[in-house]
């Protein structure tokens, strides 16, 4: 078996099984709009979870940490593979890490009821075993190029650590620096693969309409000089949350990133949703960076809440919704295209953000646009699971792209 295509053909038991994407990017999906469904709920009072996190705490980690985990795991064990060219984890060993993710889910769930310790190693058993093996798979394959992305998996999951220590220690958990941490920590991660990803999908299929006009080559000289100042405002608000130069530096980082995203040629793909989508997911980035960075400097305009789910929803949300419709339809043989259904829950998802900042300019209309905000979100990702569920469960082996 000397080829991904060969290792999944030895495979005989269950398809979604065959390929990381498969079983993590519809689990993070039915997951997403599973807590959605319980949050909305707790929200308004009416239902409680056996966790001990508090309601806001609880849904800040399902989100950031459960969610986005689970996305960034199914990413890797696909990219992993094509960055260095060894075989893919398949089978029961890939059955091994989904478990350890859902084991995670469950002892946060009932975390009232189990030792601090218990849930803090349960919930991060994934992340230490996956940044194991992405580690074994880029030394092994001399990738030395992506291993500052083990780096950023590897501070995604100290944040995590630190949101389980801040809990167990009876704090605010969504307030402190684990939360901050793993968000810095994704926003990175968007913004160095995101680099790569967008103007060379955007670059393709501009090529193929015969556009004069393409986008800039990835991380010269200027994207490597937006990334080191997002980096500095990301580390400076990540210990300085409220400090005025944390507030400067991410101002500047957003502007920064709106010129990087401009030389990109977004304009253009209008006609391929399944492109332009990746652009929005972006643009949420110095969107949200520029917004954090006004409302430290003038508190109360929207909220800390509502800026920051510019990049939780916003800048995340999107992304990863982006990269799990794409990925799937090229894994799976399909076009690369995005078909009604598909650009009807990039619109449900853009909605929820919409929604969600809305609530903190209209506090007295909060309670109907967090409402409307959840539906949206549940319609997204329990949209993607609808469509997107049969080809990531059917037999077709999975096509290495």
């Amino acid at each position: 078996m000397s080829t991904t295509a060969a290792q999944m053909r030895a495979w005989n038991g269950p398809a979604i099984l065959s390929y990381g994407f498969r079983p993590f990017f519809l689990g993070a999906a039915l997951w997403a709009a599973i807590a959605m469904v319980l949050w909305v709920p707790m929200l308004a009072g009416a239902f409680a979870l056996p966790t001990a996190f508090g309601p806001v705490s609880w849904h800040a980690h399902e989100f950031l940490f459960g969610y986005l985990g689970a996305v960034i795991a199914g990413f890797l064990l696909t990219a992993v593979p094509n960055w260095t060219g060894r075989l893919p984890i398949v089978g029961w060993p890939l059955c091994g890490l989904f478990s350890l993710w859902i084991a995670g889910r469950v002892a946060v769930g009932l975390s009232a009821h189990l030792p601090p310790l218990a849930v803090a190693i349960a919930d991060l058993s994934l992340p230490a075993v996956l940044a194991g093996v992405i580690a074994r798979e880029i030394l092994a394959g001399r990738n030395w190029r992506n291993l500052p992305v083990l780096g950023m998996l590897g501070l995604f999951a100290l944040g995590n650590a630190a949101f389980h220590w801040e809990a167990a220690r009876g704090g605010v958990a969504a307030q402190g620096i684990g939360l901050r941490t793993g968000l810095a920590a994704a926003i990175m991660m968007i913004a160095v693969i995101g680099g790569r990803v967008v103007p060379s999908f955007t670059r393709n299929w501009l090529v193929r309409r015969a556009s004069r006009q393409l986008p800039a080559p990835p991380m010269q000289r200027f994207d490597k000089y937006a990334l080191l100042v997002l980096l500095g405002a990301l580390l400076l608000w990540v210990a300085l949350p409220a400090h005025p130069a944390s507030g400067a530096m991410l101002v500047l980082a957003g502007a920064l990133h709106l010129v990087r995203l401009a030389r990109w040629a977004g304009h253009r793909t209008l006609a391929e949703p399944l492109v332009t989508v990746l652009h929005a997911g972006y643009l949420f980035v110095p969107l949200g960076a520029v917004t954090l960075g006004i409302e430290i400097a003038a508190p109360g305009i929207l909220g800390v809440g509502a800026a920051q789910h510019l990049w939780m929803a916003g800048a995340i949300g999107l992304m990863t919704l982006a990269v799990m419709t794409r990925a799937t339809l090229g894994h799976t043989g399909q076009a690369l295209h995005a078909g009604p259904g598909t650009v009807a829950i990039y619109v449900a998802l853009v909605a929820a953000v919409l929604s969600r900042v809305a609530a903190g300019i209209w506090p007295a209309a909060a309670a109907q646009l967090h409402a409307a905000a959840g539906i949206a979100w549940i319609g997204a990702f329990a949209g993607f699971a609808l469509i997107y569920g049969r080809l990531l469960v059917k037999s077709a082996p999975a096509k290495r792209t």
